[in-house]
């Protein structure tokens, strides 16, 4: 069979922007370590011996990093005055933090699961799991700033409201459980939000319940947020007014197991809300830029975790909403909804 050159090209085209990007990615996240980044924003434009001088970093690197930086459209570069900069909109993701389109923490992320990859080829050979315990520390710090500014962007503001009389319930006092919450920052943001709720974070990684009940004393809200070393299917208490799973329930061996623990913890007239990552119920709906995205981390992250525990569920990152519904109602829950969505999430909203 002949080679079609023009398609040989493009497929050539798009390995050579997948080879930049993966040698990029370290980049931005030492970019981002350094202030390189944040320096660019305060005082930009600079030259590379500026930058360097401000960040107390050695120009020769710098030097390279801004010439990688702007081949990618990451800075802009004035070849007439040799200095670098950031436009409004590339430090709105590139270094402020508060801002929705942050994106180095999604960079850290990639940079420490890829450090996975001797052991999860094993994996590949032998099909046993990978604990999401088992990765480098980054990858936990990482997807807390992965995620916060989406949640700080949409939680309170537009998901919570989206549901059926939970803001009211959590303005006038409530009992939350946040399952699988990692470094606590969904737990925190509603914890400031609403003051007169106490609330429970949920996660069985107790480095991770360190570093939450950390940053809970910071911002002053540990009088009301504790947190618990426990799985999904064993976290305590009862009666619970509202429990949240953030992009969580589909890395669990027995998702099931779990909803049916949720159903016993949640009073009767409380809403388990569950935010998954954007994807359609077909595989050739979600092969797209974030369906690629999404698919990957699950390779890397989220599908071994979920084998390394108890259960044969494995739902991967883009499971869909069906499959959820299917696990949601498999739990012992008679209602569920779609209650909102971004481009990157679905939210979903489960009564008993």
């Amino acid at each position: 069979m002949a080679i079609n050159e023009d398609t040989l090209h493009r497929h050539l085209e798009t390995a050579v922007t997948d080879f930049g990007a993966a040698f990029h990615a370290p980049l931005l996240v030492i970019g981002d370590e350094l202030g390189l980044y944040a320096a660019l924003a305060d005082a930009g434009p600079l030259t590379s011996a500026g930058l360097a001088e401000r960040t107390d970093t050695a120009e020769r690197y710098v030097r390279e990093w801004l010439r990688s930086q702007a081949a990618g459209g990451y800075v802009t570069y004035d070849p007439e005055t040799d200095r670098y900069g950031l436009t409004e909109e590339q430090a709105a993701f590139l270094a402020d933090e508060s801002s929705p389109a942050f994106v180095p923490g999604a960079f850290q992320v990639a940079t420490a699961a890829a450090r996975i990859a001797p052991r999860l080829a094993e994996a590949f050979r032998t099909g046993e799991g990978v604990g999401w315990h088992e990765h480098d520390e980054g990858l936990f710090h990482g997807t807390e700033r992965f995620f916060r500014p989406n949640y700080a962007a949409n939680l309170v503001d537009d998901w919570i409201p989206a549901l059926d009389g939970v803001e009211a319930t959590l303005e006038g006092g409530g009992r939350v459980a946040d399952v699988g919450c990692g470094y606590g920052a969904s737990t925190i943001l509603m914890a400031e939000a609403y003051p007169e709720s106490t609330f429970v974070g949920v996660d069985y990684h107790e480095p991770s319940m360190e570093a939450a009940r950390e940053r809970a004393a910071e911002v002053g809200v540990d009088d009301r947020v504790t947190f618990e070393v426990a799985t999904a299917a064993s976290y305590d208490g009862a009666e619970y007014d509202f429990v949240t799973m953030f992009d969580c329930l589909h890395d669990m061996g027995d998702p099931v197991g779990a909803a049916a623990h949720v159903r016993e913890t949640l009073a009767n007239d409380g809403a388990w809300m569950i935010v998954e990552p954007y994807a359609s119920d077909l595989v050739e709906d979600n092969l797209t830029p974030v369906g690629r995205a999404f698919y990957s981390v699950s390779t890397l992250v989220c599908t071994p975790n979920s084998l390394d525990q108890e259960g044969e569920y494995a739902l991967g990152a883009q499971a869909g909403e069906a499959r959820i519904r299917d696990v949601v109602t498999g739990g012992g829950f008679t209602r569920f909804r779609r209650a909102t969505e971004t481009p990157f999430n679905l939210v979903f909203e489960a009564k008993p």
